[in-house]
């Protein structure tokens, strides 16, 4: 088990970061995550098959159309859409994922992050990244004890493969 703080810490150190389900509507949560992203200096794409841009950016249908790749990837989809997400990261050696959750269900599929650690990822099922390091806002920060208590942001992580 990994302290969620520290799986934070190494899932930000990747610089070249996808976020799914940005949307069109810049009041989804996908979409704060990549502004956020975006304003601390990482190189961000946005995921979403439906539209050619957002967010005054590219967005691309896939991980697999992204000009050199990335090192990590927010789901920001349904949790229908995780499993085919990490699946796609599998196949293209990205090793760092993290399932968006927020109040509410979030993008959490308990069988996709299960899978993705089978398979050698390190999954974070739950919480934001706007929650951590230099990427923490004062909302965040204060969301996030309170999360932690209702178990939407988890306490530990599983590694990959147990």
């Amino acid at each position: 088990m990994t302290k969620i703080a520290d799986a934070a810490s190494e899932f930000l150190s990747n610089r070249r970061v996808a976020v799914t389900g940005v949307s069109r509507s810049s009041d989804h949560a996908a979409n704060t995550v990549y502004k956020r992203l975006r304003e601390q200096g990482y190189e961000v794409f946005a995921i979403n098959p439906n539209v050619t841009e957002v967010e005054d950016d590219t967005a691309y249908p896939n991980l697999a159309a992204i000009p050199d790749g990335v090192e990590a990837v927010v789901i920001g989809t349904a949790p229908a859409h995780a499993r085919a997400t990490v699946q796609e990261c599998i196949d293209l050696g990205i090793k760092h994922v993290w399932m968006h959750r927020g109040p509410g269900g979030g993008s959490v599929d308990p069988e996709a992050a299960r899978y993705g650690r089978e398979n050698g990822l390190v999954m974070i099922d739950g919480g934001c990244p706007c929650m951590f390091g230099e990427t923490s806002d004062l909302v965040h920060r204060i969301m996030r004890p309170i999360m932690q208590m209702t178990g939407s942001v988890p306490r530990k992580i599983q590694t990959g493969g147990r």
